[in-house]
């Protein structure tokens, strides 16, 4: 058995990681209409052997409840999280589904990656077969999670007005479940919207989405949307919210608190194609330093493709700490990171070689800030 470093490197620690090695379980729970119990085995045994193909899938098990017949639960284990990331937001994902949809009145996705594992013998496993992580990760049950799309060039400033001045809705999802933050940002015409939960994300979404103040802001920027969507329409709403979804892939916090000076800051950070995920795992090894010491309360970095966004809390004027911010804080990182991104993608003639092209990569990756808004304490 191979164990994985150790993810308390800092005094906050790693609360959240998708590149620690670890094998990754995901259970589905379906609620199937009545009486589509056959229709929805068929479609499941047409998708089956197509998703057994897909890289980094291991295995998958699909179960009927025994007391009830229209649940069903659906689990598969993946090499690790980043495989499984970059199929459940694929189009390939949509298209392989889509049988499915028809039958399923409701469904529910639980993630985790396998901490121990007890075989049904004393046998342990063969040395390098298995990497299991040497300490349980910590943190304050908060969930983080983002979205991004873009809007038509030409239509920024008016989709700045727009996102920058909606009302908030209700922060209280349930008795487990609350709005902690939501923060948005602009960098040319692509859009992110982060979030933070605490409790149930998938709660969370959709009490969001009921909420009149969102529902509105929805539909008025809808008319700039390069990508048309009707989030009315549950097949519309499903692929947009596939396309969109930028998961939290590293989360590190300092553990130090975060006073009146703090300030919010995300970098959009795209990569050459193919590599946004080294890039991704090249920002999340530098934060467990930066972190440690330093202006850089907690980071989260988000991926998929080549999109790597970076999102930031600073102690202080971020532009007074490049380096640390972008988690490129000494040569060598920053020639590591110049071998990925996509330079001229940022308006750059160049990686950053020097002190003076990381501040030029700073200004030139930094988001413009829509909106940053805390729940009022409950």
């Amino acid at each position: 058995m191979t164990v994985s470093p150790d993810p308390q490197t800092v005094p906050g620690g790693v609360s959240s990681t998708a590149f620690d090695g670890s094998r990754v379980r995901v259970l589905l729970m379906l609620d199937v209409h009545d009486g589509a119990q056959q229709q929805f085995l068929d479609a499941y045994e047409r998708m089956r052997h197509r998703v057994a193909a897909v890289p980094g899938h291991l295995s998958d098990q699909l179960c009927q409840s025994l007391e009830n017949p229209t649940q069903w639960l659906l689990t598969s284990e993946w090499e690790s999280a980043p495989p499984f990331l970059a199929w459940v937001n694929s189009e390939q994902h949509l298209d392989m589904v889509e049988p499915l949809a028809d039958c399923v009145r409701d469904t529910r996705s639980l993630r985790y990656t396998v901490l121990r594992e007890t075989t049904g013998t004393d046998t342990a496993p063969a040395p390098g077969s298995v990497a299991l992580q040497s300490a349980p990760r910590t943190g304050d049950n908060v969930v983080r999670h983002a979205l991004t799309f873009t809007v038509t060039p030409g239509s920024e400033s008016k989709v700045a007005e727009i996102l920058s001045g909606y009302a908030s809705p209700q922060p209280v999802v349930n008795d487990t479940t609350r709005l902690l933050r939501t923060s948005l940002f602009l960098h040319g015409n692509r859009v992110v919207r982060a979030v933070e939960v605490r409790g149930d994300l998938q709660d969370a979404l959709r009490h969001v989405s009921r909420q009149p103040e969102v529902r509105a802001v929805e539909q008025a920027i809808d008319p700039y949307l390069e990508q048309e969507r009707d989030l009315t329409d549950p097949k519309s709403a499903r692929v947009f919210f596939t396309r969109a979804a930028l998961p939290a892939v590293h989360h590190t916090a300092s553990g130090r608190p975060e006073g009146s000076a703090a300030t919010r800051c995300a970098l959009f950070l795209p990569a050459l194609p193919g590599r946004g995920e080294e890039l991704a795992r090249l920002l999340a090894r530098q934060d467990e330093t930066v972190t440690a010491h330093g202006p850089v309360l907690a980071a989260t970095v988000f991926h998929r493709d080549d999109i790597v966004v970076r999102l930031v809390d600073v102690d202080g004027d971020p532009e007074d700490a490049p380096g640390p911010v972008l988690a490129l804080a000494d040569a060598a990182s920053a020639a590591e990171a110049g071998r990925l991104l996509d330079a001229a993608a940022l308006g750059l003639d160049g990686p950053p070689t020097d002190e003076r092209a990381v501040r030029r990569l700073f200004a030139h990756a930094r988001m413009q800030p829509l909106t940053d808004r805390h729940a009022a304490a409950s």
